[in-house]
């Protein structure tokens, strides 16, 4: 090995934060997987609070919900009052319960 970082300082000197940042991601494994999810789940719940509890326009809640990643499909269903969005390869659906109760998550 010592022979290799004489020969080759500078991927050695790369390979020391490459182990790093793999022991990081390791480290993380949990909630990396989750963030896929988490993005679709915000956009869905936020947007159908925007929208069916705050009655707020189309235009001003497509705003507030807009984020870095987007969404690869958006459906916002006014008769149900139910909005899904898909993004990173996951979908989330919230729906409207009630005025005191105001929008979840749907399974």
């Amino acid at each position: 090995m010592s022979g290799f970082i004489r020969r080759r300082p500078v991927s050695s000197l790369l390979l020391i934060p490459l182990i790093a940042l793999l022991g990081w991601i390791w480290h993380e494994r949990v909630a990396l997987w989750a963030f896929p999810d988490i993005i679709s789940a915000y956009t869905a719940k936020e947007y159908c609070s925007c929208r069916y509890v705050m009655n707020n326009d189309l235009e001003y809640c497509h705003g507030y919900v807009k984020q870095w990643l987007p969404a690869s499909a958006f459906v916002d269903d006014p008769a149900g009052k139910r909005v899904t969005v898909s993004g990173m390869g996951r979908s989330n659906s919230a729906v409207w319960i009630g005025e005191r109760q105001g929008c979840r998550l749907q399974p």
